[in-house]
């Protein structure tokens, strides 16, 4: 029995789809979602350490859930069980714990539950399954292409790690079809097959972003086109178009995808941008949205949006839903085009909104939360961080504000020319310098677009106490510091960020504290603090604690190297005073490892004090009391320190800082000065350190280079001074600092 069905899973696996055949058995043979799966990222480390918790994974289909969960199920020593919610019941899941107890039991074996499809399952069926997940009887694996904040129970949500994935890149469709061909085990590298570059082209677009439809489509074309006299399979573009002939457009409509689109069509409108809800509105129409759900949205918007600042909007919108019912389809979508165009180019008001004041009041009397930005917000804005960073254009004169609707790339796509005819003279004008606005805003809004959160985590309160604890214990102004540099970075939770420069750990634990799902990696400058940083971090899991570096970053991709880490990059690289110990030959050599060390759109946010414009100490005190000659050369001889050229500590400015990162691989890098003031008490042992003639390091001391221009007996006088108005007083000491952040060009 066991050699029959040996052979007979045998023959099913040769049978396979090519999609199912070509599935990835190993990390290191999964193409796409670096976010999640990358070279140093939490799931890859858990992965290869097999050291997972619950997870669920969410995102459209053909992205890589399930081969995802195969890729562990040949990876973890756990014992692997797999159902799909659409076949499986609660009998299914009391089968699957009782397995898992007997693993548990005789081999002290974890048991990883996978299942297919979980938002199948209704919620009695999930309630089955919480108390195992609970105990640790089995870790769950979950996919979904729901949302899973509102398909999956939140007991299930709030005790999983949740990864987003997303549709594939093209070159990462083409890579899997190379593959495909390639394979004479699983694929068609036994076939002599002639992919047109074309004809690749145009699978990989209209399968928008799918792994298995483009699968799907090669393994049609191949299978279906008989070899030339030559033996030759030749997909061509006629070939192509007939194996894959509509895009597959991301749209349920009653999942987030609706949700989604119809939330950046009203936001096009209301932002008066008639190309994006043009683009909006072409694609709710192709995948089939329902027309009398778009008049109604319109009709909302004409009086929520537009109101009184032009009355004529309502009763365009009611004479084109009529007219569409009187047409229908497909010449109705003239109507709904002109309905549309309407509302996004005429003026805005939300001056309705006054009704809801008089009904607050009326309530008082009687008892005395696409691209990310443009989705809807109302739902799963703390999950996913949709609608993040959208601006509202009511708040800005003349109700508009320069703003990106359209995608990433169409930006700048032009679909609406208003002629010169009539009340369009007017919109033609005004969208005119609109359009004028957004393209001269595009470059900025293409860096700063806030990411969507593609990651979260089970909330662990004595983690979070703890980090909280930590990363609170810093003063006001080194947190200050702390929070520019960092908030610089625009860390994602599931980012890989180097901590350059790790001391005390200043950065280091806010880092740990905002990226739960990415990696931290952390450079101490001796074997001491390293080993303080490695005993704090004991507090956090073993997988969440940052990768410890020791030494010089001159020696960066070796330190790397050495602790197996080579090919790891950083989505973010920050630090403090990380340049200035440096001379200029090592710091050329750092900012190149730094740009080969980033990601494409990985970011650096350095911030370096500059000691040639520091606190001059002659300014702490007042010099009047002395002869006005004496004082001047005190004044002159402590600004000669900082003029010294041959001094590598304060020979250089912050011009010399952004010359560093011009032969690299940076853009742009823009610095920006800001000076912090901070507390200092001069104590006697301060004071006597200032005014030693013996120096205990290379440099003199403060007295040493007053020696040069004023006498012995004149720097006794001096310190007189400066005793009788600093000793064990506090005084505001300014540094004067320079913030870089920088970008890789892509």
């Amino acid at each position: 029995m066991d050699l029959f069905n040996h052979s007979l899973n045998e023959h099913i696996s040769r049978e396979a789809p090519l999609a199912a055949r070509m599935r990835p058995r190993t990390l290191d043979d999964f193409v796409g979602q670096d976010h999640i799966v990358g070279p140093g990222r939490l799931l890859r480390r858990a992965i290869q350490a097999d050291q997972l918790s619950s997870l669920i994974f969410y995102g459209p289909s053909g992205t890589g859930k399930t081969t995802l969960a195969m890729v562990i199920a040949n990876t973890t020593r756990s014992h692997f069980i797999s159902i799909n919610a659409v076949l499986a019941g609660v009998q299914d899941i009391r089968d699957a714990i009782k397995e898992a107890k007997e693993r548990r039991g005789m081999y002290n074996q974890r048991t990883i539950l996978f299942v297919d499809e979980v938002h199948r399952w209704n919620k009695a069926q999930q309630d089955a399954l919480l108390p195992w997940v609970e105990n640790g009887t089995v870790i769950l694996i979950g996919a979904t292409t729901e949302n899973p904040y509102f398909s999956v129970n939140r007991p299930l949500v709030s005790r999983s790690r949740i990864f987003q994935l997303k549709l594939l890149e093209e070159h990462d469709l083409r890579r899997i079809a190379r593959a495909a061909l390639a394979d004479s085990e699983r694929g068609y590298g036994k076939l002599n097959v002639n992919l047109k570059e074309q004809a690749l082209d145009h699978l990989v677009d209209v399968a928008n972003g799918d792994a298995r439809s483009v699968l799907n489509a090669l393994e049609l074309a191949v299978e279906t086109t008989p070899p030339d006299r030559d033996g030759v399979i030749v997909v061509d573009m006629i070939v192509a178009e007939e194996s894959i002939q509509r895009r597959a457009v991301l749209y349920d409509k009653e999942g987030d995808a609706h949700f989604d689109t119809i939330s950046a069509f009203i936001k096009s409108l209301r932002g008066s941008d008639p190309d994006a809800a043009m683009y909006w509105l072409a694609k709710m129409v192709y995948a089939g949205e329902d027309p009398h759900f778009l008049f109604r949205r319109m009709l909302i918007f004409a009086g929520e949006d537009v109101g009184l600042a032009d009355p004529h909007a309502v009763q365009v919108v009611v004479a084109c839903a009529e007219a569409f019912d009187r047409v229908g389809l497909p010449e109705g979508r003239f109507h709904l085009t002109q309905a549309a165009l309407y509302l996004s180019t005429a003026p805005k008001s939300n001056s309705a909104f006054a009704f809801f004041d008089a009904l607050s009041t009326v309530e008082a009397e009687r008892e005395a939360d696409v691209p990310s930005h443009l989705k809807d917000a109302s739902r799963d804005k703390e999950g996913f961080g949709h609608g993040e960073g959208y601006l509202y254009p009511h708040a800005y004169r003349d109700h508009w504000v320069v703003q990106q609707y359209l995608p990433q790339t169409l930006q700048g796509k032009v679909f609406y020319q208003p002629s010169d005819q009539g009340y369009e003279r007017s919109i033609r004008e005004r969208l005119a310098r609109q359009r004028e606005a957004q393209l001269a805003a595009m470059v900025d809004s293409l860096e700063n677009v806030p990411s969507e959160v593609l990651t979260s985590s089970p909330q662990d309160r004595d983690r979070e106490r703890w980090l909280q604890r930590t990363v609170g214990e810093v003063a006001g102004q080194l947190g200050e510091i702390r929070d520019r540099i960092i908030d610089a970075a625009h860390l994602q939770r599931h980012d890989t960020a180097l901590d350059l420069n790790a001391g005390t750990g200043l950065l280091t634990w806010e880092i740990v504290r905002r990226t739960p799902e990415g990696g931290v990696w952390a450079v101490a400058g001796d074997v001491a603090a390293g080993d303080a940083l490695r005993q704090q971090a004991t507090r956090l899991p073993e997988m969440e604690q940052p990768r410890v570096l020791v030494g010089r970053l001159t020696e960066l991709p070796d330190l790397l190297e050495a602790i197996g880490d080579g090919a790891v990059r950083f989505d973010a690289i920050v630090g403090r005073n990380v340049l200035g110990p440096y001379d200029p030959a090592e710091r050329q050599v750092l900012a190149a490892h730094l740009a080969r060390l980033l990601t494409g759109s990985g970011r650096v946010s350095l911030s370096e004090a500059i000691p040639r414009h520091t606190q001059r100490l002659c300014r702490l005190v007042d010099l009047s009391s002395l002869e006005a000659e004496l004082a001047g050369r005190v004044a002159q001889a402590e600004e000669a320190i900082y003029q010294d050229r041959e001094d590598p500590m304060v020979n250089w400015d912050v011009s010399d800082l952004i010359a560093l990162f011009a032969p690299t691989e940076f853009g742009a890098v823009r610095a920006t000065s800001y000076t912090s003031v901070s507390t200092l008490r001069a104590g006697a042992g301060q004071l006597a350190r200032w005014f030693s003639l013996e120096s205990t390091e290379r440099r003199p001391t403060y007295a040493q280079r007053l020696l040069q221009y004023i006498s012995r007996d004149e720097l006794a006088l001096v310190r007189k001074l400066f005793e009788r108005a600093l000793l064990n007083q506090s005084v505001s000491w300014q540094t004067q600092h320079v913030h870089l952040v920088g970008s890789r060009e892509d």
